[in-house]
């Protein structure tokens, strides 16, 4: 009976490495069933902002349901956004009554079984938890009972963090129906606080304090003044950058330098994202000139921001909206404003890529930068466009000349020595 225990434990152990080994080869491909960019519009900002607007939390009373809905779209655009920058992946919602089916491919780290997981789920809404019709993760099929036991498990390791908890005590419903992804949720009145909490952790909210402190220590010693230039506020945030890198991360010191330089160019205080910010060193309301223009800074620094805490696609879009609502409402369509929009997302991408890239630009612009090394020269290009003159000139997004014109933006950028 014993020696029969021992030769079992063996072949146990035998056979249990090259089962692993024939899963791993079942659930990983060469080649990813879901292959595309996470593409942002103008139209997408629109719907976003109209969405925000009519549920302003200044407007909402705690505990009384409110609800909105997103199209398939919208749904499926969020999800492939999601996976591209939190997954190195990208994804496929379709909406079905009381049905999501998704199917999304992911990149590992390098392996020698596969580039990629790929993974087919349809879900069912149920009045619990939703329940698998579909899991098949590769080649591989999983039982509907041992996939609703794994969302299960998956939920309860969740239930511990904040984000959960969060998403829990707010939403009360969620439904499929007529194409349309439905949230019913209750407004707290302690959310906003609670989001900020996960957003900006203790250890970030110091770094953002350093970075304020730098720069209100720059304007008070003088070197500062009611009016400067965009190139000689950044050399001493990008000189702290530097030196807290030696010991830090460099990605997450250039993240903290860009947004505190955003909410200073914009004349925003921290204290809306951080509440403790309020008791910082704050910062007299000043002008921050790039090549002469105030608005081409505040486009720069709001695309940069955007780009290092997001993503390029979503600062793209939103820089994009923001020229097609002036074209509208206000000044108007503006190439110029766009290549400024443009190089900020550059210099967001930059900054946050890797530690190699992040610590290069430390250096380049410690030692030093001028407005043209960040900005290339843009006042051949067509402005204050109303609607109408920019569709007769340009036909409009997506037209031929104005790709022509967009590639030339990119050219000038690209031929920056600061972005290569």
């Amino acid at each position: 009976m014993i020696r029969f225990i021992a030769y079992t434990f063996l072949l146990l152990l035998i056979a249990i490495p090259f089962a692993v080994v024939g899963i791993l080869h079942l659930v990983m491909a060469d080649q990813p069933t879901v292959n595309r960019a996470a593409e942002f519009t103008p139209a997408h900002i629109e719907r976003a902002k109209h969405i925000i607007k009519k549920n302003d939390p200044r407007t909402m009373k705690p505990g009384v349901l409110r609800t909105f809905a997103l199209s398939q779209e919208e749904v499926d655009l969020t999800v492939n956004y999601l996976a591209s920058r939190y997954a190195r992946g990208s994804s496929r919602v379709v909406l079905q009554p009381g049905k999501v089916m998704l199917s999304a491919s992911f990149e590992p780290p390098p392996n020698p079984f596969g580039r990629f997981l790929n993974i087919s789920a349809v879900l069912h809404e149920t009045d619990g938890l939703p329940v698998f019709d579909l899991l098949q993760i590769g080649r591989l099929p999983v039982p509907g009972w041992l996939a609703d036991t794994l969302l299960e498990y998956a939920l309860k390791l969740l239930s511990a963090r904040e984000e959960y908890q969060i998403a829990s005590d707010t939403i009360k419903k969620i439904s499929v129906a007529d194409g349309r992804f439905t949230v019913t949720y209750a407004w707290q009145a302690d959310l906003p606080d609670r989001i900020r909490s996960i957003l900006l952790p203790h250890e970030e909210q110091a770094r953002l304090k350093a970075y304020q402190e730098r720069l209100a220590e720059n304007v008070r010693s003088g070197s500062g003044a009611a009016t400067m230039a965009l190139a000689d506020v950044m050399v001493p945030l990008f000189g702290l950058a530097a030196e807290r890198s030696t010991s830090g991360d460099a990605v997450a010191e250039n993240r903290a330098a860009i947004v505190v330089l955003a909410f200073f160019v914009n004349g925003k205080g921290l204290g809306v994202i951080v509440p403790a910010a309020r008791d910082w060193p704050q910062l007299p309301p000043s002008k921050v000139l790039l090549d002469g223009r105030e608005d081409f800074s505040q486009h720069f620094t709001i695309s940069a921001a955007i780009a290092a805490n997001a993503a390029a696609p979503l600062s793209d879009a939103i820089g994009l909206y923001k020229e097609i609502d002036d074209s509208r409402n206000g000044s108007g369509f503006s190439f110029n404003d766009v290549a400024a929009d443009r190089a900020g997302t550059r210099f967001g991408e930059l900054a946050v890529s890797n530690k190699e890239s992040a610590l290069k630009l430390q250096r380049q612009i410690a030692a030093g930068i001028r407005e043209s090394d960040i900005l290339p020269r843009v006042a051949d290009l067509p402005e204050f466009m109303p609607e109408t003159e920019f569709k007769k000139r340009f036909g409009g997004i997506g037209s031929s000349p104005y790709k022509r014109m967009m590639d030339d933006i990119e050219r000038r950028i690209a031929a920056l020595p600061l972005y290569r």
